[in-house]
């Protein structure tokens, strides 16, 4: 693109704010302005998670925002499962929590200090006169609703409900924690995000929800009953909602987004708007930032808008089948959760990190659990597992098919 050219952002979430910071830092002279309907400091959400490998790209993008997201971040390094009173611990990987808010507030104060305009209570309907307008304004996207049938939106909406909590227990690292009830299993993934606070998310199949009343509960009603349920857990701590007007508690199904196309002459989707992906893989935020570096990258090495944006639309669409898939995958794994509480609990873990496994839903899962021991010991057993699990699913999709 050319030296100076006006940007317009709508939407100030990770995505649109990080975009900002890499097109200023690659050259000054852009016209860039963020527009964000919310007043500042409302974000909802409590932490959001993200990998070192994350970490990695954010100080080759800007090292000072890199910088600062980490110092407000903590760290886990192991994943905790309770099944009842079962607990079983397992090594993992490296991961990070950090506050949404607090990230937003940090990626805001880095784009104004490079210059960019950050414009609060600003809701856009209209696309603003820019020479890019990029369409970071969520799952809800207004800019790309305008154009739904150009993009080819697609949204699905999961089997389970969910609600997204806050607690004052610290959870020392990634946790995992399955109640029986006579109505059904629930369950709550918890994950630190400050010193003080936890993000705290509860899932359950809609028999379960109906048959413990957390359809009919009000706020209050609903966060007593989860306290009782997850006591253990939560070690004697509250559990914090959002609160909506009318006193009811916000029970969600998660919404999957797909589009055909990304872009719309000078218009171009990122993050949510483009696409969604199940919260269990912990990838929202950090999909969402790659996007912004995909797209600052693809306009650099571009004189021309049009060839950068389907540059960026191939190469993100390309990244993102992998998570994609696993993410169905694992949503599908909680939905059908009682096939897998049958097993020992420490089994029953060992195939929660399988849960992204395209052979997983069509081998028993006794069988599987075998089948992946076998392969941790012997390399003919895992290839055999690598060939076998795409061609499964391949076979099933194409059934599954209508004709």
């Amino acid at each position: 693109m050319g030296a100076r050219v006006k940007v317009a952002c709508v939407g100030g979430g990770p995505a649109g704010l990080y975009f900002s910071i890499l097109m200023k830092r690659q050259d000054p002279s852009h016209d860039i302005t963020v527009h964000e309907r919310n007043p500042a400091g409302s974000t909802y959400g409590w932490g959001v998670t993200y990998w070192s490998a994350l970490l990695e790209r954010l100080r080759a993008g800007d090292p000072e925002s890199a910088r600062a997201i980490a110092e407000h971040s903590v760290s886990w390094h192991q994943g905790v499962a309770r099944v009842g009173d079962f607990t079983t611990v397992q090594p993992g990987d490296e991961g990070f929590g950090i506050g949404r808010r607090t990230m937003l507030g940090l990626l805001t104060e880095r784009a104004r200090a490079l210059g960019v305009r950050v414009v609060f209570e600003d809701e856009v309907g209209e696309p603003p006169p820019a020479d890019l307008v990029v369409a970071g304004d969520g799952v809800n996207s207004v800019l790309r609703d305008r154009h739904r049938d150009h993009f080819g939106t697609e949204v699905t909406a999961g089997r389970n409900v969910y609600a997204w909590l806050g607690t004052t227990k610290v959870f020392p690292s990634f946790t995992f924690a399955f109640v029986p009830t006579e109505h059904g299993w629930i369950w709550a993934y918890g994950y630190p995000f400050d010193a003080g606070r936890s993000t705290c998310v509860v899932e359950c199949s809609p028999a379960t929800w109906r048959g413990l009343g957390l359809d009919r509960a009000d706020e209050a009603e609903g966060l007593n009953t989860l306290e009782k349920l997850f006591a253990d857990v939560l070690d004697g701590h509250g559990l914090i909602g959002r609160e909506q007007r009318d006193g009811t508690a916000q029970w969600l199904t998660f919404r999957t987004v797909t589009n055909r196309a990304w872009y719309r002459d000078n218009l171009v989707l990122l993050g949510d708007a483009a696409h969604t992906t199940h919260y269990s893989i912990g990838a929202g935020t950090t999909l969402a930032l790659e996007d912004a570096m995909a797209l600052a990258a693809a306009l650099r090495g571009s004189p021309e808008l049009r060839p950068a944006l389907a540059r960026y639309e191939r190469e993100r669409r390309s990244a993102l089948l992998s998570a994609q898939s696993a993410a169905r995958y694992s949503a599908e794994w909680y939905e059908n959760l009682p096939r897998y509480m049958r097993l020992p609990p420490e089994r029953m873990f060992a195939l929660l990190g399988q849960r992204h496994s395209p052979l997983l839903p069509h081998v028993p899962p006794g069988l599987y659990y075998r089948l992946d021991r076998a392969a941790g010991r012997l390399e003919s057993a895992r290839r055999f597992k690598r060939w076998l699990g795409p061609r499964v699913s391949r076979t099933l999709h194409a059934r599954s098919r209508p004709r």
